[in-house]
Order: C-alpha cells, then sequence, then structure tokens
C-alpha cells in the first residue's frame, strides 16, 4: 500500500507546517485533523491574524470581555493572538513529545513595526514568549539586520525563534551564525541548550516573482538561456541555502555544541504556494523536498500535495551554482532584490498589522451597538 504524500515527505526527513490559524480552526477540530493528516507545526503572520480575526464572529465573546476591562487595541489584540497560540500548542504538544521537540510548534510574531528596532524586538519577544509559557513556541523576528542581531540574544535566553523573511544567502548566514553564538554564549553562562529550537524561514517563489519578468526582458539571454532560468532561479537561492545549513550544521564548531545536545536550526522553506499560474500548484514543494527542512503550507498547497501519486527527494543540483552566477554576469542583482523583498514583507506585514488594529476597533463598536 502506497503512503499518502505527507508521509512520503516525512519519511525522507522533511516536516510539513500548516500556514495559517484562526480560532475556527482551532475550535472546529480542523487543527486537530491536520495533525493527523500528519500537520507537525503551524506558523502564523500579521496578515492571517488580520484575516482570522477581521472576518467571523468566533471571536466576539472575547472582545466584549477585553473591551470591559479597558485594554487598548493592541493590548485586546495580543490576548486574542496569545489565547489562540496556546491553545494550537496544546493541540500540537503531542507531536513536539512524540518527537524529541524537533517538531510541535506555533509562532507568533513581535510587532512588525519594531524590524529596525533592537531594544523593541527583544523586549516584545521576551514579553511574549514568556506570557505564552509553552514550550513549543516560537516568536518570529524578521531578518533584518537588528532583528538577526536580537537572535542571539534571545537564544541565549533560552527563547525559541522563528527568523524571518530571509530571500538572501549573506542573510541566511548571519541568521545562523547568530543562532549558533547565542547557544555558545548560554553554553558558556552554565546553562543548558538542549531544549532550544529556532528555524530559518528562507523565502521561495517571491524570488521567481521579481526575477521572472527581468528575465524575460534581458536581451543578454538566449532564448534556450531564458528557458533555463525562468521558475529556477528561487529554487536554485533555496538549494544553495540548504548546501550552507549542511556545512556550517556539520562543522567542529557546531559539533561540540551537538555533544551538549543543541538542535541544528532547520531551514523552514516559506512563500512555497506559486504565485506564476505557469507553474503547478507543488512545484515548490516537489522541488526542494530534503531532508532536515520544513515547508510550511497555506489550505490549497497542502490539497494540492495531497492529489500528488509520489513525491521523491530533491538532491542539490549543480545547475544551482550556474544559475546564480548567471544571473550575476547579466546584470541582474539577486543581493539587491532580495533586500528589495525583504523590505516589501516588513512593509506587508506593517500594514497588516495596522489594519488589524482598524478592523478591531470596528468589531468593538459594532458590538457596543448591539449590546445597546
Amino acid at each position: 500500500m502506497v503512503s499518502n504524500p505527507i508521509n512520503q515527505i516525512k519519511e525522507i526527513g522533511q516536516s510539513v507546517w500548516y500556514d495559517d490559524l484562526s480560532r475556527e480552526l482551532i475550535l472546529s477540530g480542523s487543527l486537530e485533523k491536520l495533525v493527523q493528516r500528519g500537520i507537525t507545526g503551524v506558523t502564523s503572520n500579521p496578515s492571517i491574524f488580520n484575516k482570522a480575526i477581521s472576518s467571523g464572529n468566533e471571536y466576539d465573546s472575547s472582545l466584549n470581555k477585553l473591551n470591559q476591562k479597558q485594554f487598548n487595541i493592541q493590548q485586546i489584540y495580543e490576548n486574542l493572538a496569545i489565547e489562540d497560540i496556546k491553545n494550537a500548542a496544546d493541540i500540537l504538544k503531542p507531536v513536539y513529545d512524540k518527537t524529541n521537540m524537533k517538531d510541535g510548534y506555533v509562532s507568533l510574531e513581535v510587532n512588525p513595526h519594531f524590524a529596525n528596532d533592537i531594544s523593541s524586538t527583544i523586549s516584545e519577544a521576551e514579553k511574549l514568549f514568556h506570557e505564552l509559557n509553552k514550550s513549543n513556541v516560537m516568536i518570529k523576528v524578521p531578518a533584518t539586520d537588528p532583528g538577526i542581531e536580537c537572535v542571539e540574544h534571545l537564544i541565549s535566553k533560552g527563547i525559541n525563534v522563528n527568523i524571518t523573511l530571509i530571500f538572501s544567502l549573506k542573510k541566511y548566514k548571519k541568521v545562523r551564525n547568530a543562532y549558533i553564538s547565542g547557544l555558545s554564549k548560554r553554553l558558556e553562562s552554565g546553562k543548558k541548550i538542549s531544549s532550544i529550537a529556532s528555524v530559518a524561514s528562507f523565502f521561495v517563489s517571491r524570488v521567481d516573482s521579481k526575477v521572472d519578468p527581468l528575465i524575460e526582458c534581458n536581451s543578454n539571454l538566449s532564448e534556450i538561456q531564458k528557458e533555463k532560468l525562468l521558475g529556477s532561479v528561487a529554487i536554485s537561492n533555496a538549494i544553495l541555502a540548504y548546501e550552507d545549513f549542511k556545512t556550517d550544521f556539520s562543522n567542529e564548531k557546531f559539533k561540540k555544541l551537538k555533544d551538549h545536545g543543541a538542535m541544528v536550526q532547520r531551514p523552514l522553506w516559506a512563500s512555497t504556494s506559486t504565485k506564476n499560474p505557469k507553474y503547478n500548484n507543488t512545484y515548490y514543494v516537489e522541488n526542494l523536498c530534503m531532508k532536515n527542512t520544513i515547508n510550511t503550507m497555506p489550505e490549497a498547497t497542502l490539497d494540492s500535495v495531497e492529489k500528488i501519486l509520489s513525491i521523491k527527494k530533491s538532491t542539490s543540483s549543480n545547475d544551482a551554482q550556474y544559475n546564480i552566477q548567471l544571473l550575476e554576469k547579466i546584470n541582474i542583482d539577486l543581493e539587491a532584490i532580495t533586500q528589495e523583498l525583504l523590505n516589501e514583507g516588513i512593509e506587508l506585514f506593517s500594514d497588516s498589522y495596522d489594519e488589524l488594529q482598524e478592523n478591531l476597533s470596528g468589531k468593538i463598536k459594532n458590538l457596543k451597538k448591539e449590546i445597546k
């Protein structure tokens, strides 16, 4: 009997996490069913919470109670999000225990407006982690240079961190260094490091969305070269990131930490839903199925993956390096593009965060009218 695609992915050594969270998902039992289907983690972000909290009426009861306590909008949002994260973490705790702390995590993001503010990011990350008070939660911090500086401190304090919005190989190098330095600092202080988990969320499809149009209009490329490069840059970028991951987490420096129980910081492939209709829905999943990684999928991508007959382990290709070098030769600056994507990601989440607070204010006003 052929196992289902999710189990095939897990047999290869990749975990499948779900890129969505809402109170409806929890209360309806849908999250438990996703776990039964093979999901072993959940990621969230301000856009996801904006959609969840602003629609439906699952939050109305909590909204009324929090408003009666004279909480401001920021406090109300945090209370709603924390309640959802806690409940989701409880559902995933058996996975956390069964996998010996490798999986079973739920992620909550710091205020995106703090993306370039070290002290505010650290303060909020520490506050959220301690208020959640769950061993299987991660605090999401964006991979800006200030954000990466925060990672070393947070890891040294024993806080699980999901570093998000990584597009660049150079930024990813800094992320790995920050994690390893944080573990080293904690170990030197005499504290245990065996229960600290971190993932590096490396974004995929958005890279092709930016680069493909530049390839199509580049006069220095032949049609054959264009055909080869289109839809290949994001995967090539991720493959090189994976090679860097394997190198840094198998060297002597990390081996010393591993001897004290340190876990590797797995790459988490994010933004793996296809944005270009020319590519099939499972394109980025099938091409990035690698051992010791995670793929976080929204509902539509997960449903498409479950319809695949068979999934095979992806193998690194020499073409990845060639593709990235070819971009340099034709003056497509991938480093500049990835910085632009990071800036856009911060702006998108900041806008969602602001819109969420506006929507919450509107819902509270409407609920007051209904009570009257």
